[in-house]
Parts: C-alpha cells; sequence; structure tokens
C-alpha cells in the first residue's frame, strides 16, 4: 500500500510521527558516532533524505509536529556541527557526507519555516541554506550550493522584519549576495557574479565589515583576472579593483570608530598595491608611481612590494638611476622578505643588462652583511647575472667578470661552505662550469679560464671530490694553452695527474711539451702513454695528428712507429696498418734527408706484407690496388731521386722493394704489374752497379751472381710476355732494355768462359728495334775499356753503329769520327799482327766517308789525327824493310792530308818525301 492511497486523517498522523521517530533514531545513531573510529557511512544520508522525501509527501503539517521538525532539525545540525570538529574532518567523504546531513537539516527546516511560536523561522532557514551552500561551495559542488543560496534567497524574500533587526537582515542578504557572485565565478558566469556584487552594494548598511566583505571581494576577482596576464583581463581587473577601492573610499567616509577604520585603510593599501601591479602590467608607469606614493606618503605603506613596483615602474620609464635607488634601499630595509629582493635583483638585471651587474653585486653584498640570506637566494643571483652567456660578446664577459668578484667573496664562499649546503655547493658549481663552458665554446678562454677558477672554490677538497677537481685541473690546462700560457698550463696538469693519472692527463701534458716545442720531451711523453691503465691507440693517432699540426715531425714519426707495434698484438686500432705505414713514409718525405729512414719504414712495410698477404696488407678491391699502386709509384720515385743524388745503394734497395710492391696481386689478379716489376729490377740491377763504380770497390762473387739472378727475372718476365726479341718494345721501352744489355753485359763480363755469351747478346739487342747508334756507341766504348773488356763485342758494336749511322740521311760525323777512332785504336791494339788488312780497311773506310764532304763537315781534328796516325804507321814497315807495306800507309796518310783543310804543308812534304822515298827504292 502507498501513502499516497492512504486518506484517514488518523493513518496520517501516525505515519508522520513514525517517520519522524525514524529520523529521531537515525540522528540519534549519528550522535553517537564517533569518527575517530570509523569514516561517516553514506547509510545516514541516505536514510534520512528517503524518509525525509516520504515526510514531504505527508503535508501539511500540525504545529506541534513542525515545533517536532524544527527540534529534529537543529539536533541534526548540531551532530554536524560535532562532526566538523572532529578529526575526521580532514578525509573529503566525511566532507561530503557532513554535507549531505547538512543538506538534510537545512531541507527539515524548510519542512518547518512558517512553524508559530519561533521567531522568524524562515531567517533561520535561510541561515541553515546559506551555511550549507558554504560547505558545497568548498567542496566545489557548485550546483548544489547555488541551489543552497536560491533557496535561502527565496527565504530571505518572504521575511517579517519585524522580527528580524535590519542589520541582521542586510547582513545575511550581503554574505548570501557574495556567496552566490562566487559560485557564478567558478562556473564562469561572470555577469552574474559582477551583478550580485552590484545589489550588495544596497545592502551595505554603516558597518566597516560589510564594506570590507564586499570590497574584498571585488578585490580577489580583480586579483584573478589579473593573474590571467591578458589585455582584456588586465582592464577588467582594474575596473574591479577601482571598484573595491571606491568601496573601502566610502567606507571610510561613512565608518568613525578607529578599530573598523583600521581594516579599511590595511585592506585599501591593498587594493592600492594591486592597483599599481595592474598598472605595471599595462606599462602604465607614472600611474604606477602615483599609487606608490599615495602609500607611502598618504598611507605611510612601507610594504615590501612597494619597492619593487617602484622600481619597474623606473625600469619601463628608463630611468635606471631611480631604479637603482629603490633596489639599493632594499638594502636597508629589513623587513623586505629575501624571495621579494631576489626577484627585485632578476627583474632589475633582466632590464638593464650588463650595464647593472654591478649595482646588483653591491646590493647583494649588502643583503649579506645585513640579513642571513639564504644559499638558494645566492644561487638565484648568480644565475641572474651569469643569463645567457652563449655567443660571447663584451656584455656576456661584463657579467662573467661580475660574477667571478661575486662568487669569489668570502661571505658566498662561507654560506656555501657548510655541509647542510652541500646541494647549493654542487649547484653553484655546476651553474659556474656551465658559464664557463659557454664562454669556451665561443673562444673567450680568459674568461672561461678566470669562472672555471672560481667554480673550483666550490669543489670540496675530499677524497670524493678528487675526480671532480681532476676535471676541473684539466680544463683550466686547455684554458691556458690557448692562451699560450704554457707554464700556468702545465702546472695545472701536473695537479690534474696527482689526483686522477689517467690518458686524459697524460696526452695533455704531450701536447704542452708540443706547443712548447721541446720534441724529446713530447717523444718522452708519448712514448709513456700506453702505461696508462685507459690507454687506447686512438691516442697515438691523435697524437701523431697534434704533432702534425705543430710541425713537430720527428714527434709524429715517434708516435706513428709506436702505433705500428701494436697491430700484432690484435688490439682495436684506429685505423689500418697501411694507412700508418702512408702517413709515415709521407712525413718523412717531407724532409729530403730522410730518405735512409723512409727506406727503413718501406722495409718494415714490406715484412709485413709478406706476413700478411698482398689482400690482408694492402685492402681489397679498388682500395687495395690504390694502396699497392702508392707504395709502388713512391719507392720508384723515391729510387729515381736518390740515383740521380748519386745514393746508389739505397737506390738500389728503392728500386727492389718498388719490384716486390709491384709484383703483389691482389683480388683476383693472377700477377702485379709485371711491366713495371721487370722495369724495377733493371734499375735496382744499374743501381748496384753505379754504386760499384762510385765506391771503386769490386762486387764479390756472390754479389754478382745475386745481381744476375735479378736479371734473369727480370728477362724471364719479358720473355714470358714476347718471345721475340725485336718486339720488346711493345713491352719495354728501349731505354730500359738497353740498360738491361749493358747491365747482363757487365755482370757476364766478370764470369769465365762468357765472351760468346755476350757477343751473342750483343747481338740480339743490335738486330731488336729498341736499338739506336746512340746506345751501340755506349756499349762499344764499354766493351772496349776496363779490366774485362771484350773487343769483339767491342768492334763489333761499333762496327754495327758506324754502319747504322752511316746510313742516316743526315749522319753525325762527330760520332762517325768518334766510331773510327776507336776502331782504329782497337784494331791496332789487338791485330797488329793478323789484322792489320783490317785497320787499312778502316782507314780506307774514313777515306771514302771523307769523299764528297763538304770543307769542315767531318771533324778537322779527327781528319788531321787519322792523316797523322796513318803515315806514321809507315815506320815500322820501313824499319822491318817492309818498302811496300810502307809506301801503303804513307799513299793512305797522303790521301787522307789532302781532304783535309789546313794540311796543304804536310801534304806537300808527304809527296816531296813519298818521291825521294821511291828514288831511293829505285836506286837500291
Amino acid at each position: 500500500m502507498k501513502i499516497d492511497d492512504i486518506s484517514s486523517p488518523e493513518l496520517h498522523d501516525d505515519l508522520r510521527n513514525q517517520l519522524c521517530s525514524q529520523i529521531e533514531s537515525s540522528i540519534n545513531d549519528i550522535e553517537k558516532h564517533v569518527p575517530a573510529t570509523a569514516a561517516l557511512p553514506d547509510s545516514f544520508s541516505t536514510y534520512l533524505r528517503r524518509t525525509l522525501s516520504q515526510l514531504n509527501s505527508l503535508s501539511p503539517f500540525p504545529n506541534s509536529l513542525k515545533l517536532h521538525i524544527w527540534k529534529l532539525s537543529y539536533r541534526l545540525w548540531n551532530a554536524c556541527v560535532d562532526l566538523s570538529n572532529s578529526n575526521a574532518a580532514g578525509i573529503q567523504k566525511h566532507h561530503e557526507e557532513h554535507a549531505k546531513l547538512r543538506q538534510v537539516s537545512a531541507d527539515l527546516l524548510f519542512l518547518a519555516a512558517d512553524v508559530s511560536g519561533i521567531p522568524s523561522p524562515a531567517f533561520k532557514s535561510a541561515s541553515f541554506f546559506n551555511k550549507t551552500g558554504l560547505i558545497w561551495h568548498d567542496l566545489r559542488k557548485f550546483e548544489l550550493a547555488n541551489y543552497c543560496f536560491e533557496k535561502a534567497s527565496d527565504l530571505l524574500s518572504k521575511v517579517d522584519i519585524t522580527n528580524v533587526s535590519e542589520y541582521e537582515e542586510k547582513k545575511l542578504l550581503l554574505d548570501l549576495n557574495i556567496a552566490r557572485s562566487r559560485t557564478a565565478w567558478e562556473v564562469s558566469d561572470r555577469n552574474l557574479a559582477i551583478a550580485l556584487l552590484s545589489r550588495s552594494k544596497n545592502v551595505l548598511f554603516a558597518f566597516a565589515d560589510n564594506y570590507k566583505s564586499l570590497a574584498n571581494q571585488y578585490l580577489m576577482f580583480g586579483k584573478a583576472m589579473l593573474s590571467k596576464n591578458e589585455v582584456s583581463g588586465v582592464n577588467e581587473a582594474l575596473k574591479l579593483m577601482n571598484e573595491a577601492l571606491e568601496l573601502c573610499e566610502r567606507g571610510l567616509t561613512v565608518v568613525k570608530r578607529t578599530g573598523e577604520t583600521l581594516a579599511l585603510k590595511e585592506l585599501r593599501s591593498k587594493t592600492l598595491r594591486f592597483l599599481g601591479a595592474s598598472h605595471l602590467q599595462r606599462d602604465e608607469f607614472e600611474s604606477v608611481l602615483k599609487c606608490v606614493k599615495v602609500l607611502r606618503d598618504g598611507e605611510k605603506d612601507q610594504h615590501p612590494s612597494l619597492s619593487v613596483l617602484a622600481m619597474k615602474a623606473w625600469l619601463g620609464l628608463g630611468r635606471f638611476g631611480e631604479a637603482e635607488k629603490e633596489l639599493r634601499g632594499m638594502v636597508v630595509d629589513k623587513g623586505i622578505p629575501e624571495g621579494v629582493w631576489v626577484s627585485a635583483v632578476e627583474s632589475y638585471f633582466q632590464v638593464v643588462g650588463a650595464a647593472g651587474a654591478p649595482a646588483v653585486k653591491g646590493v647583494f653584498l649588502g643583503l649579506l652583511g645585513r640579513c642571513n640570506v639564504s644559499a638558494d637566494a645566492a644561487i638565484r643571483v648568480v644565475n641572474k647575472v651569469i643569463g645567457d652567456p652563449a655567443g660571447g660578446g663584451e656584455e656576456a664577459r661584463l657579467r662573467a667578470k661580475v660574477v667571478s668578484d661575486l662568487v669569489s667573496d668570502d661571505r658566498i664562499l662561507t654560506l656555501l661552505n657548510g655541509d647542510d649546503a652541500s646541494k647549493e655547493r654542487t649547484a653553484m658549481h655546476a651553474l659556474l662550469w656551465n658559464c664557463a663552458a659557454e664562454h669556451f665554446r665561443s673562444k673567450d678562454l680568459q674568461t672561461s679560464a678566470d669562472i672555471f677558477e672560481k667554480s673550483m672554490l666550490y669543489v670540496p677538497s675530499n677524497i670524493e671530490s678528487r675526480n671532480l677537481r681532476a676535471k676541473g685541473f684539466r680544463v683550466l690546462c686547455l684554458c691556458y694553452m690557448g692562451l699560450s700560457q704554457l707554464d700556468r698550463a702545465q702546472e695545472y696538469i701536473n695537479e690534474a695527474a696527482k689526483l686522477e693519472p689517467n690518458i686524459a692527463s697524460a696526452f695533455l701534458k704531450f701536447k704542452i711539451y708540443l706547443q712548447k716545442n721541446k720534441c724529446d720531451g713530447a717523444i718522452t711523453q708519448m712514448q709513456a702513454l700506453p702505461s696508462c691503465l685507459d690507454f687506447t691507440t686512438e691516442f697515438l693517432s691523435l697524437a701523431a695528428h697534434e704533432a702534425i699540426a705543430c710541425h713537430c715531425l720527428p714527434v709524429a714519426v715517434s708516435s706513428l712507429s709506436l702505433l705500428l707495434n701494436f697491430y700484432s698484438t690484435g688490439k682495436q686500432m684506429p685505423t689500418t696498418e697501411v694507412v700508418v705505414f702512408r702517413t709515415l713514409v709521407t712525413i718523412l718525405a717531407q724532409d729530403p734527408q730522410n730518405d735512409s729512414d723512409i727506406l727503413k719504414q718501406m722495409k718494415r712495410a714490406h715484412s709485413r706484407l709478406r706476413e700478411m698477404s698482398a689482400e690482408n696488407f694492402f685492402g681489397k678491391g679498388e682500395i687495395g690496388r690504390r694502396e699497392r699502386n702508392w707504395f709502388s709509384v713512391n719507392a720508384w720515385n723515391l729510387g729515381v731521386k736518390t740515383g740521380q743524388e748519386n745514393q746508389y745503394a739505397i737506390c738500389a734497395e728503392f728500386f727492389r722493394l718498388a719490384s716486390e710492391f709491384y709484383g703483389a696481386s691482389i683480388d683476383e689478379e693472377k700477377e702485379g704489374n709485371h711491366v713495371m716489376v721487370c722495369k724495377s729490377l733493371i734499375m735496382t740491377v744499374s743501381a748496384i752497379i753505379s754504386d760499384e763504380k762510385l765506391r771503386t770497390n769490386t762486387l764479390l762473387e756472390n754479389e754478382v751472381k745475386e745481381a744476375i739472378s735479378l736479371l734473369d727475372r727480370a728477362g724471364k718476365m719479358l720473355m714470358s710476355s714476347s718471345t721475340q726479341y725485336d718486339k720488346l718494345e711493345a713491352i719495354i721501352e728501349p731505354n730500359f732494355l738497353f740498360v738491361y744489355t749493358c747491365c747482363a753485359f757487365d755482370l757476364h763480363s766478370r764470369l769465365d768462359d762468357t765472351g760468346s755469351q755476350q757477343l751473342l747478346l750483343i747481338k740480339s739487342f743490335a738486330n731488336s728495334k729498341c736499338c739506336n747508334p746512340k746506345h751501340l756507341l755506349q756499349i762499344g766504348i764499354d766493351a772496349s775499356q776496363g779490366p774485362s773488356s771484350n773487343h769483339e763485342v767491342a768492334i763489333f758494336a761499333l762496327s754495327t753503329c758506324l754502319s747504322t749511322l752511316l746510313a742516316l740521311p743526315s749522319p753525325d760525323y762527330a760520332s762517325v769520327a768518334l766510331i773510327v777512332r776507336k776502331l782504329v785504336s782497337l784494331r791496332s791494339i789487338h791485330g797488329v799482327d793478323t789484322n792489320d788488312d783490317a785497320t787499312m780497311e778502316t782507314y780506307k773506310q774514313a777515306y771514302r766517308i771523307m769523299v764528297g764532304l763538304k770543307e769542315g763537315e767531318y771533324p778537322v781534328e779527327e781528319a788531321k789525327w787519322l792523316s797523322m796516325t796513318a803515315w806514321n804507321r809507315a815506320a815500322i814497315p820501313v824499319r822491318m824493310g817492309h818498302m811496300d807495306e810502307a809506301k801503303r800507309w804513307m799513299s793512305m796518310g797522303l790521301e787522307l792530308a789532302n781532304k783535309v783543310p789546313g794540311m796543304q804543308t804536310y801534304s806537300s812534304c808527304m809527296k816531296d818525301f813519298i818521291a825521294g822515298f821511291e828514288k831511293k827504292l829505285s836506286g837500291a
């Protein structure tokens, strides 16, 4: 059966009483609840609201029941008051349950709002709803709060003012309007919020608290708008604060009691300060100064924010001197909190910049002497003075100078020296370190060194910090190296090495020796690098680069030489071994006196080549071929260079190395550059023979055989490419074939029973297209001289050369004359008894050559020599009684004399002598 179906009045009364009893029972339970032992259960509010709903459906109530409900409401309200004072009030859930019970109490009272016998029941009900709404507002349940405020407003509109004082009514109405306004503001209904505040002006009455409450709410709204830092918000904030100021002014004209006026004046000063802040945000600096002046002169207000407002206003007007006065005034004002003056220092420095750094330093040091400044404040000030040092410049340098003076002050050092300031000390060190690092990156090394030194003041001298101190010393070493203050840099790195003996310190010592151009010291230090525990081979490579940059080539050579020792150990290396060898040779080649050292390193490279194979040493593919060609070409070029300098022993070594490098095969190559191998071998033997001639020492038999074996290798390579000797010019240049022939002839001449082999060698060469008259002439001359001369080879070579020259369109008669003389000499020496006709034939050939030549075309001196020697050859036959032979030689001499310009007198005398000689023979 539903309650609505019950129509009997008696049943209605019973149900009302039953429901009231249930409500009373619940209230009893609430009153007995101990919040310290358990949280307030939500069953209370749920049950009471349901019962209240049932009771509401049984209205209207008799006055006696209304009185009972009234009492129950007050009991529940008082129980809620007790609960709010309990320890459980700090629990959010308890707050919400408490608010729900307050809501039930207010709703209960509302059921009996028209009870008789109680003065102003509607006013009291409205008061309950107002207080409940405030609780919902604090819980940010704005809809419930608004419901309560609206209920209270409706109830107040029905209040019989005869039973309520006008002050009480207007006070409640004022509080209610302000509360509704706050709730509307929270839900962004600002128009309603402002309208409710405006409506409240009509219920102020002549009490200071009313004016203060309303003005304070205007101020709160203004501060909220000001905090958003928007242009429209600042303008709206300014209007709201002006309303607050106006209310303060009105209140001061109405209220006369001293105690009440003090509160209004304090609020007025506060409002003026925020008005000044609003004007500051709008850049209305003159208005800010007016607010400050009013506060200082009229209100005698010495609030700490006034100095900040005034300073910022003067800064905005560009009057930095006045701003500095305000800043310095804070030093003597002990009432200014630390956070305020630190903020002022930051603002001042942000506007004035580096020019204000000295003033900031003076203010801060003054504050240190006046009051207990915290370590955090010191760090904030230093950070602001440092600013952004990136990029360097004069401003950053000036800032750094002030920072240096500031952080080295004994008062700041003392401030950050305690054990309880270790965190702040670390922060200060990091701040200074980062500042110095930025100056270092900007190449301002002097400033960087100064700040790094000051940062060391904030590193404790304990064991835990030794690595950090060593790091500081190393970076200071770098700074002073950059400033070329090498002695000071060395002092710092020595200190770093004592604290942390690692590779970084050792390498910096090495760099200092380099910059001092102490090569011996640098080499000694470099050789000590591998002894460091954290050594890696990259440091030797880096040492070589540093030495090259300092033009200290001996150090670079030593570094790379030491680096090469590690390749056989299997360690991880910074680059390939062949690159190190190539770099080393390149460095050594810069000094022309280093040929022997280059030879040593190239031999070392060749040794590693034989150990590793060509592909492992040079590399694979095109890279390997390029590396091989580099070593081959450089060995060849160095061989040529040393040969031109007559250093034939070294020259031979270089050419022999060239043959080995050229012969190395890469990838799928069956063999290397066999042509260059052949050339290198030929040049090797040539250099060996040249060195023998230069030193005038005879090659030993084993050396001769070794040289012959090299030539044999070259010969086999030539023949493997061309089986016909006359086609070799397609493979190798004629000059190299000539050198090969000469060397082979020379070496074979030292062995027994090789005469026929020599002649065969020269004949083969003479028949090749590579041969030319100059080659044959040289071979002929060489074969005719020395202890191992071969006249057969010499005569053959000279004769062939003569025939070749005479076959030319324009023979070189100077060479022809030289060959004729050589042939005459050879045949005279080796054929005086057996081959005199051959000698005569040579003279006749010379005569036939001179026939038809222009005067002087055949060398005159050589022609005279032929004539005179032919004539003189008759002397021996005359003595021997061979008159016909003597006459033949005299006739030859005369015929030659007739062809020589300037021998007419000789010719006449010869004719006369021959005539007399013939008469004598006839008479006999």
